[in-house]
């Protein structure tokens, strides 16, 4: 074993403090696919189809010592690779991760074509514990946003529709809310229409894979695991035998869970912990909110006034529709993926505002994604200082979409008009 285990003072280990800080590598990578040709080394992916992962393999991620359910890896593959230690590339047993995907790492052409990943084995499922979201910025007019999770109310997950998503609203500190009130004025009815309207209502749809700890190692450094996205252990269900696409999706999936990785905005979980102080006055729930210490601190874009908001662009959601469809995921999911509205320019006045946008923050963040090619480690990994002026670029983008663009030239973010009816 290549990674060294802490020593373990009980089953579970508490889980560390988590600075929720914005880290733009993650939305680097998903810009790069966004590239025209010619800007961008094409890769051919390997189409070929990958066994099913075993019930032996699902089993071995239970086990205490199992890589799959080590909640401090990638914490520790991180300090492994910045001491210079290599990582296995091997798949020996012992020596493989399984990591949840849900987003544009559904499709081969993102995930084994544009990563460079070579999975060893896949495999659908269900997990109740989380729902898709599109709250990772990304850039105003043409990317607006990016997939992400988060965790679904516990209501849901136990069958009861308790509260709204919208109560999410009340947990950001009121730092965050006072400076951001204009914006979340504008936001607040579209949220409230929608909120629970065009949402998915049972578990998250996903793909775990099985890959290499130096593959696992790469998707942590490229996602931006490990500096702003927190790796997560996470319960995932596969689809019960001889179930089919077109069978109804279970709402409470009863094979047996294995362990699976995957990343979470460290905001959101911090809000989640949030909400279970204010409703149950648990006083042990901890949590971390955006830290205020550093120059930049208040400039990151970590999260958005409404993280319902954005909308995702059509050639990004086309990559969840067409990866869902790879991986024949149930048809029930892949009309919701395909009914999820996409951002569209509508005025003149946008148009302006997009080419003026991109005429300015074009070519930098492009330059950002040349740095970012030529600099990275073996394993994928940004350079600090490549981080760092990268959170600060994208704090300026978002901080001129906010104050400037957006009052002059209109909405990036979102369709202008698109409130669903009921």
């Amino acid at each position: 074993m290549t990674v060294d285990h802490p020593r373990r003072t009980g089953d579970e280990e508490a889980l560390p403090e988590t600075e929720g800080r914005f880290d733009a590598i993650k939305p680097l990578t998903r810009l790069r696919g966004a590239l025209p040709t010619g800007f961008v080394r094409s890769t051919s992916p390997d189409t070929r189809p990958l066994p099913t992962t075993t019930s032996d393999r699902r089993r071995v991620s239970i086990d205490a010592a199992s890589l799959d359910r080590d909640a401090h890896l990638s914490e520790r593959v991180t300090e492994q690779q910045e001491s210079g230690q290599a990582l296995t590339g091997t798949s020996a047993e012992g020596e493989t991760v399984l990591y949840l995907a849900y987003g544009s790492n559904l499709a081969s052409e993102t995930f084994r074509g544009m990563r460079g990943i070579k999975p060893l084995s896949q495999i659908p499922v269900l997990v109740p514990e989380l729902r898709l979201t599109f709250d990772l910025p990304g850039i105003p007019y043409a990317e607006p946003c990016f997939a992400g999770t988060q965790y679904r109310d516990p209501g849901f997950v136990n069958g009861e529709e308790t509260e709204s998503q919208d109560d999410d609203l009340s947990i950001i500190d009121g730092d965050f809310l006072s400076e951001k009130e204009p914006l979340l004025v504008e936001t607040r009815d579209v949220q409230g229409s929608e909120a629970n309207r065009n949402r998915w209502h049972k578990p998250l749809v996903g793909v775990v894979y099985e890959v290499t700890l130096a593959d696992y190692a790469k998707i942590i450094a490229t996602e931006g695991g490990g500096r702003g996205y927190r790796d997560v252990v996470i319960d995932c269900y596969p689809f019960a035998k001889g179930f089919k696409p077109t069978d109804p999706v279970p709402d409470h999936p009863e094979t047996t869970a294995f362990k699976a990785h995957t990343l979470l905005s460290p905001s959101t979980d911090d809000a989640r912990k949030a909400k279970e102080v204010a409703k149950h006055g648990d006083s042990s729930v901890t949590y971390s909110s955006c830290p205020k210490s550093s120059i930049f601190g208040d400039m990151g874009p970590h999260m958005r006034p409404d993280p319902e908001y954005a909308q995702p662009s059509a050639r990004y959601l086309n990559l969840l529709v067409t990866g869902a469809a790879e991986h024949d995921l149930p048809i029930a999911y892949q009309d919701y993926l395909s009914g999820i509205h996409t951002y569209k320019i509508t005025t003149v006045r946008q148009t302006i505002g997009k080419v003026i946008f991109l005429g300015l923050w074009g070519p930098v963040v492009l330059s950002l994604l040349a740095f970012s090619k030529r600099f990275a480690g073996p394993d994928g990994r940004s350079p600090p200082w490549l981080v760092t002026w990268s959170n600060v670029v994208f704090a300026g983008v978002w901080h001129s979409y906010d104050y400037f663009f957006k009052r002059v030239f209109g909405d990036g973010e979102r369709t202008l008009g698109d409130t669903p009816s009921i």
